[in-house]
């Protein structure tokens, strides 16, 4: 495939042509979004295990369905500005993260006898809501993170939902490593504090 590397840790490596579709798209060619699909969909599975598996979700959403579910969101977006395959990435975690938040609402709305009988719970139901209840917790914290510093939120959204490195996350955002290394620690630390050291 042109454009397309593999890189040492297996996945596929852009050298130009995500960043050329990407210009195609919001240059108003909309087949060039749908000719992303064999670039990107591994990058977007892989995300989208590690928000199910964080969730533990994974009994309402699987793989596959949240990645469709993000990518008909990125689609039907009127204005996109992604510049790189990291910079796109990032905003599909972000779109992935607010799928997972949406659907974990719901599953915390039902457990708690959204007009359902109850049951008895096992110790693996308990420990999935306690998922489910620590990814909320997490979504909260990382609201209350965004009115001080949104860019940590970003960070935190880059490295810990997207799975990207830190100098990844540095494409992504446009800035350095070394400042990607500082709000990385900053954003943990403060997310470890308001969290009860449960970040």
């Amino acid at each position: 495939m042109p454009g397309v590397a593999l890189g040492y840790d297996g996945r596929v490596k852009d050298t130009g042509e995500v960043t050329r579709l990407l210009i195609a798209f919001r240059g108003g060619d909309r087949n060039a979004f749908d000719r992303l699909v064999p670039i990107v969909y591994g990058d977007l599975r892989r995300i989208a295990r590690a928000h199910i598996r964080r969730g533990g979700l994974g009994h309402t959403l699987n793989t596959t369905g949240l990645v469709h579910e993000a990518w008909l969101r990125m689609v039907d977006q009127s204005r996109a500005d992604w510049e790189d395959r990291q910079h796109f990435l990032s905003v599909c975690a972000c779109a992935m993260r607010q799928i997972v938040i949406s659907s974990a609402r719901k599953h915390a709305a039902a457990k708690r006898g959204g007009g359902e009988r109850p049951v008895t719970l096992d110790e693996e139901r308990v420990a999935e809501m306690k998922q489910v209840e620590r990814l909320l917790a997490l979504d909260r914290a990382l609201d209350r993170l965004a009115k001080r510093d949104s860019r940590l939120v970003r960070v935190v959204e880059c490295r810990y939902f997207a799975g990207l490195s830190e100098q990844e996350t540095a494409d992504a955002l446009e800035t350095s490593l070394r400042t990607v290394q500082r709000d990385w620690m900053r954003a943990r630390a403060w997310l470890r504090e308001d969290l009860g050291g449960a970040a």
